[in-house]
């Protein structure tokens, strides 16, 4: 009874203390929260590339975004960066798109999405007596580590070929004390494409701005363009709260770890000094206060001299040296330097040494961390020799290293008293130098008493080159000992692999292991570990190599080898001497095995290059250790003289089945063309040469394809290929001839959406006078779509009639007689009357043929004539289509004949009537027969003022002209539907597909006219590639007015697809909506509405694509005065009378009748002693399927085929009944 409430308040106080103690926790838990959330919001830890909050939101618009730390100018905020420019309304910069069409000026895309709707920076036009400056400047930074840079893509590009001038681009450093220091200045050249680069920021201690400078006086919009800007390793050490510092490393007062190889090497990485604070015993000389105890004097007339970016700026070539010095990283800051001096060269060495030191050995050396700085084309090289009773050298650095200052260490081991010099090699070039700081002497590098010097004379200097330096290492023996080819990187040389210079600025670098035995010499390249402070690959260079011819290969064995599971990454690039740094041309990454011989081989086409280049090796290893290697040998430059030609065939007729035969890659453009397995035209499954317009890695405006070299030729020759340009957003492939002097001459064109088949085309080569290439060129001005060749041949005879002639770049073999003569023009062009636009490309620079009938120029009743090649003739009908214009008051007549060789004309079109400024369709069927026919255009003068007739865009198809009224199924083409290049309208196409060809895009399982996956049909997809809400117009030809027309069609939308389908009429340029359609989803679904319309008028499908998912339509009719009742709603114009017509038609159906009852006949006999005919079900074809009444399961019986003969729209299509069917074109 006494314990009950003893036991409670015992409860009760339990229950106290827990709460107690709950609380306790709880305003724990609050306060730390609260100092997490003081220290996220807190501006001191903004900006500082470490995320403190858990959305990173304190690293947002830094000049960068986020976690990654990148900037790709995609958000409207652009990163924080901001446009200060003194003169803005002069010269600024913007934050843009390409825009829907290619732009004569400016990037083709940007570079982070490639595509036209992604964002960059780029300048806006400037047009001057005097140079503006644009500048862009950055949010405030708070500070960088010593590792810090920043990587790029900047675009330079001189399209109205004004100049660039001297400082076109350029970045500078901008510290809270107003301090500015130049940090990056790329080559000044006109290339037209992203290149890639690197701004090394390297230890800035307090708040900065980063600023982007362009200064010009001439120039167009975007031809300075920025984009897709990544801070890499810009972080202190970070703190790791709890944990002590690995071996190796010492722990910093803010709690980082650094390196001990780091300590007291004049840099602070801790980012608090703690690393530099206990260094008294070493020797640091940062030149601030003078030279030290360095001595300046040379041999040489060339000197070393004590400076600042400053003084030279004010006294000197702006920006020769230095933008900033290493130990302070501000323009103030000194160092020393070596440069071209105003006098010229007199002798091209400098040399400056230390005191005389003490005596080292090997467990104790003298070890020495310099900065150097070896910047631009007078940069021929740095060299540390010991001075002792004779002088070697110790450590070399050859050439340039870019804009950067690069860690060194030197170890010293003498016997003697010795002294330390450094020697600098000068070009005599445009700009540059050799500048040297903070150099570091460890505690063993001890003065000596003796201060005389050693140095009074060095080894006799190399001997002069035995030929001129362009000469050397072009891959052909100019000497008689062939030294100019014998240290250029080939290990087939004996001194070959010495050719290679490691250029790395980073903790790993390339070495070179060289063993002889009585067996033979083993060499290859290494990686090894550096003591360069960038977390940057290593990197190894041959000299300047070439030209090359179009065979130039590099071969070469490879190994990564070592017991973890990824050793690293290899890789290969070329450094163009105009064009810079290009992509990776090569890369591997994993491991080639675990046994330290697996060697794997490779072979990489170098390629025709008309300036000097290096090859550059570049590799990163995860760990370097003797259990894991990263190595390069026989190396190899096969076949690559610039006159060099392979003793294969090297023909142009090529099916690409095993290799490129007589074609090349041309490595001046943007990206090269692919060999796609599994779609050619050949065996269906084999090889053909294809660019994929969708991937992500394509950046720049072409691809080309380039021929070997072909001898003159005086007469024509014609190549023939089959092509694909497929997709919605596809781009263009042109055919173009390069004559010797660098003259380009188009010769052929396509571009829209042609549909996923294979045409044929052949494409007629002029006569040439001189040595000649043939050019197949990718523009990319689309993103979304692939195009690609296959079986080409190249026959010296001249083409047959084309059958898809567009007029552009050149006349098809048409000729022109009569009394006037029909011209080869475009709107741009031409002077006086004719067309706005032409019919293919719907643009002032697209062409046509077009006769003048003014009564000035062809008076009433003359003639002219506008003639094809001939062509075979066929036993099948075909048809013609084109589109024609007549302007002008009283143009005239134009009549269309089908001209046999005999010279028997038969009748197909005739017009005679000025229609308004429109093209309009033409067509009519070619008749069967076996001669030779040609087709030829007449006009005849009506006495016209301000008149002309035009046509453009001529298609043969094989197939008989359609019925206006039939549904037009898709098997055979789109028949007379077609899009339109009118950027103005639409951006995209529709594309003519079936499921069953398709690899890319997402599709309808089957089509609504055969309900399988053969079946074709229209599709507009949606894709990342071009922006949402894109739209792509779908027409038909001009229908005349009309009080009830019936439009029906079967429409698809996947389920989950947010795109949109539009049904339009168009008249005198403006539409009118006519149905909407919101319940649009899967299956095929059947939709009709009834047009009405006063004047002339054209449908317009329009689909507007959305963020996912298709639509497609199938089975199209319009029914020309008869609505959707079936009820005839317009009278047709009357017929006139022709009863010798009828009386005819009686006589042709007794003939038929007569032969039907012989066929009959016929048949019944032969019927007897054949087998019996195989069921319905094993025959070929289609079954005669009838119209159901049902929407969800109808289907059309298919009619004749079909073709489409908007020959401008390039979306002539033709399945043939056999496996693969394809159109010539």
């Amino acid at each position: 009874m006494i314990a009950g409430p003893s036991v409670g308040l015992l409860r009760s106080s339990k229950m106290l203390v827990w709460g107690r103690s709950a609380l306790t926790l709880l305003l724990a838990l609050h306060f730390v929260a609260a100092g997490w959330a003081d220290q996220c919001v807190s501006p001191e830890f903004n900006c500082d590339f470490v995320c403190d909050c858990p959305e990173c939101e304190d690293e947002l618009d830094c000049g960068y975004r986020g976690r990654d730390f990148q900037c790709d100018f995609e958000h409207e905020a652009q990163c924080g960066w901001t446009e200060q420019s003194l003169n803005a309304a002069e010269y600024s910069w913007e934050r843009r798109q390409r825009g829907p069409t290619p732009a004569s000026s400016g990037p083709s895309s940007d570079y982070t999405t490639g595509t036209a709707s992604g964002w960059f920076m780029g300048v806006k036009a400037v047009a001057s007596e005097s140079p503006h400056t644009a500048v862009l400047v950055s949010p405030q930074i708070a500070e960088t580590s010593a590792t810090c840079r920043l990587r790029l893509r900047y675009f330079l590009w001189d399209s109205a070929s004004k100049g660039l001038g001297s400082s076109p681009l350029w970045a500078s450093v901008v510290q809270q004390d107003s301090q500015e220091a130049v940090v990056w200045r790329p080559e000044a050249t006109s290339v037209r494409g992203w290149r890639e680069d690197t701004i090394f920021l390297g230890r800035i201690p307090g708040g900065f701005r980063l600023h982007l400078h362009s200064q010009r006086s001439q120039g167009q919009r975007g031809d300075v363009a920025l984009d897709h800007l990544e801070f890499l390793d810009c972080a202190l050490p970070l703190q790791v709260p709890g944990a002590e510092c690995p071996a190796g490393t010492m722990e910093c007062d803010r709690e980082g770890c650094v390196d001990l190889r780091k300590v007291c090497d004049g840099t602070d990485d801790c980012g608090d000094k703690t690393d530099e604070q206990s260094c008294e015993e070493f020797r640091l000389c940062d030149f601030e206060d003078g030279l030290c105890d360095w001595d300046l004097s040379s041999l040489s007339p060339l000197k070393w001299f004590r400076t600042s970016q400053t003084n030279i700026s004010s006294s000197m070539e702006p920006l020769v040296g230095p933008g900033r010095d290493h130990s302070s990283n501000t323009a103030a800051g000194h160092f020393l330097y070596v440069t071209l001096p105003e006098g010229g060269l007199t002798q091209d060495w400098a040399t400056f040494q230390s005191p005389r030191l003490e005596p080292t050995n090997s467990t104790h050396p003298c070890k020495m961390v310099m900065y150097t700085h070896q910047f631009g084309p007078r940069s021929g090289g740095l060299t540390v020799l010991l001075a002792n009773d004779k002088i070697s050298p110790v450590w070399e650095r050859g050439g340039a290293l870019g804009d950067v200052w690069v860690k060194a260490e030197v170890e010293l081991v003498s016997s003697s008293v010795f002294q330390i010099v450094f020697m600098a090699a000068i070009r005599d070039s445009e700009y540059g130098g050799v500048a040297v700081d903070s150099i570091v002497l460890s505690p063993e590098c001890r003065v000596s008493p003796v201060n005389d010097s050693f140095v009074s004379s060095f080894p006799d200097p190399p001997a002069d080159p035995c030929t001129q330096p362009h000469k050397m290492c072009d891959f052909t023996p100019d000497c008689d000992d062939g030294q100019d080819e014998a240290k250029c990187g080939d290990f087939s040389s004996a001194e070959g692999s010495s050719g290679w210079t490691d250029t790395s600025v980073g903790s790993q670098s390339w070495t070179l292991f060289k063993n002889s035995t009585s067996t033979g010499t083993e060499e290859y390249l290494y990686v090894v570990k550096s003591p360069g402070q960038l977390l940057t690959e290593a990197q190894a260079r041959t000299p300047l190599l070439g030209p090359s011819g179009p065979a130039c290969t590099l071969s070469f064995e490879y190994a990564l080898t070592g017991n973890p599971g990824h050793i690293g990454e290899l890789s290969v690039r070329v450094i163009d001497s105009v064009r810079g740094a290009e992509p990776k041309m090569w890369a591997f990454a994993g491991k080639t095995g675990r046994d330290p011989d697996s060697w794997r081989s490779v072979d990489l086409a170098v390629g025709a290059r008309k300036h000097r280049f290096q090859l550059v090796y570049e590799a990163r290893a995860i760990k370097l250790c003797p259990c894991a290697k990263i190595k390069v040998r026989k190396v190899r430059f096969l076949d690559c003289h610039a006159d060099y030609r392979p003793h294969s065939p090297t023909e142009l007729s090529c099916n690409f089945e095993d290799g490129l035969c007589g074609w090349y890659q041309d490595t001046c453009d943007n990206f090269d063309w692919m060999q796609l397995e599994g779609m050619d035209h050949t065996i269906s499954v084999g090889r053909s040469l294809a660019v994929d317009m969708w991937s992500w890695s394509l950046r720049g405006e072409s691809g080309r394809l380039l021929s070997f070299t072909q001898s003159p030729d005086p007469d024509q020759s014609c190549l023939s290929f089959y092509y694909k340009v497929y997709g919605p957003n596809t781009g263009a492939l042109n055919v173009k001839v390069l004559d010797q002097n660098g003259v380009e001459l188009l010769l052929w064109t396509r571009s829209g959406a042609h549909g996923n088949v294979w045409h044929e085309a052949h494409c007629p080569v002029p006569e040439q006078l001189t040595t000649f290439q043939l050019i197949f060129e990718a523009v990319r001005s689309g993103f979304d779509g692939r195009i690609a060749i296959d079986d080409v041949s190249f026959a010296k005879r001249p083409c047959s009639v084309p059958s898809l002639c567009s007029f552009e770049g050149q006349h098809c073999g048409y000729e022109s007689y009569g009394n006037v003569h029909w011209l080869h023009r475009s709107a741009h062009s031409g002077s006086g009357s004719g067309p706005r636009t032409d019919h293919t490309l719907e643009t002032q620079r697209g062409f046509y043929m077009m006769v003048n009938t003014a009564a000035n120029v062809l008076p009433a009743g003359q003639v002219g004539y506008l003639v094809s090649p001939f062509r075979s003739g066929s036993t099948k009908t075909e048809c013609v289509s084109f589109w024609y214009h007549m302007g002008g008051m009283n143009p005239g007549s134009l009549t269309l004949y089908m001209k046999l060789r005999s010279g028997k004309r038969l009748e197909m079109f005739s017009d005679s009537l000025g229609q308004g400024d429109m093209w309009r369709h033409g067509s009519g069927n070619l008749r069967s027969t076996q001669e030779e026919w040609q087709l030829e255009f007449q006009v005849v003068g009506a006495g016209g003022k301000d008149s002309f007739v035009a046509v453009d865009d001529i298609f043969i198809s094989r197939h008989p002209c359609p019925d206006r009224d039939a549904v037009c199924t898709l098997e055979s083409g789109m028949c007379t539907w077609s899009n339109t290049l009118n950027v103005e309208v639409d951006k995209l196409d529709w594309e003519l597909t079936n499921q069953e060809a398709d690899k890319h895009y997402s599709t309808p399982h089957s089509d609504h006219t055969l309900g399988t996956e053969r079946g074709h049909f229209l599709f507009l997809s949606s894709s990342n590639r071009t922006a949402a809400a894109d739209n792509a117009w779908l027409l038909s030809p001009h229908l005349p007015p009309t009080t009830g027309t019936c439009l029906r069609f079967w429409a698809y939308r996947q389920s989950s697809s947010d795109c949109k389908l539009k049904v339009w009429s168009l008249s005198e340029g403006k539409v009118n909506q006519l149905l909407v359609i919101t319940d649009l989803q899967e299956p095929w679904r059947r939709y009709s509405v009834d047009i009405t319309s006063t004047v002339e008028y054209q449908i317009v499908f329009e689909g507007i694509r959305g963020t996912a998912g298709f639509i497609g339509l199938d089975d199209i009719q319009y029914t020309v005065g008869v609505d959707c009742a079936k009820e005839v709603t317009d009278v047709m114009p009357g017929k006139p009378d022709d009863s010798g017509g009828i009386a005819a038609s009686v006589i042709v159906v007794l003939l038929l009748i007569g032969s039907l009852v012989g066929a009959l006949v016929l048949y019944l006999r032969k019927r007897q002693g054949s087998s019996a005919a195989p069921p319905p079900a094993a025959r070929g074809g289609f079954t005669n399927s009838t119209y159901q009444p049902d929407a969800m399961q109808d289907r059309v019986v298919v009619p004749p085929v079909q073709v489409h003969p908007m020959a401008a729209g390039f979306n002539n299509i033709s399945i043939s009944g056999v496996s693969r069917g394809t159109e010539v074109a």
